[in-house]
């Protein structure tokens, strides 16, 4: 099944933490919630979630070889990719096509790169189904 696009426009500037400042988010504790009145909905709680973690990959590209071609690769081989220079990159969190995007210099200084999302992509029926 073919994933929809859908274009976002234009995006704010990104700019991350440095981890060390990063405030790890507290731990829910039962006293610090007011209890639901009686016949109404609890709140969402999103902290719960927002702690999980989840392993997020930047894919360039990929391609195609017998093991006899894998086996000879050595320091200094290239390996071809089945992407152009200029083409989006996928963005895919636990094995899922969330994202694609751009190469972008992050800091020339420490040379990082990163990546500056142009599309979102839409989850088909199979995954809004499970």
């Amino acid at each position: 099944m073919e994933d929809t696009i859908e274009p976002l426009g234009e995006l704010p500037e990104f700019e991350p933490e440095p981890e060390a400042e990063a405030d790890p988010l507290p731990a829910p504790s039962a006293a610090s919630a007011p209890a639901p009145a009686a016949g109404t909905a609890s709140p969402p709680r999103y902290e719960t979630i927002m702690s999980i973690p989840v392993t997020v990959q930047v894919v360039l590209g990929g391609t195609t070889m017998p093991v006899s071609s894998l086996m000879k690769l050595g320091r200094g081989a290239v390996v071809a990719l089945d992407q152009k220079v200029g083409d989006p990159v996928n963005i895919v969190v636990n094995g899922r096509i969330i994202a694609r995007g751009e190469v972008v210099v992050v800091d020339e200084e420490t040379a990082r790169y990163g990546v500056s999302l142009t599309e979102i992509v839409a989850a088909s029926r199979d995954d809004r189904a499970a």
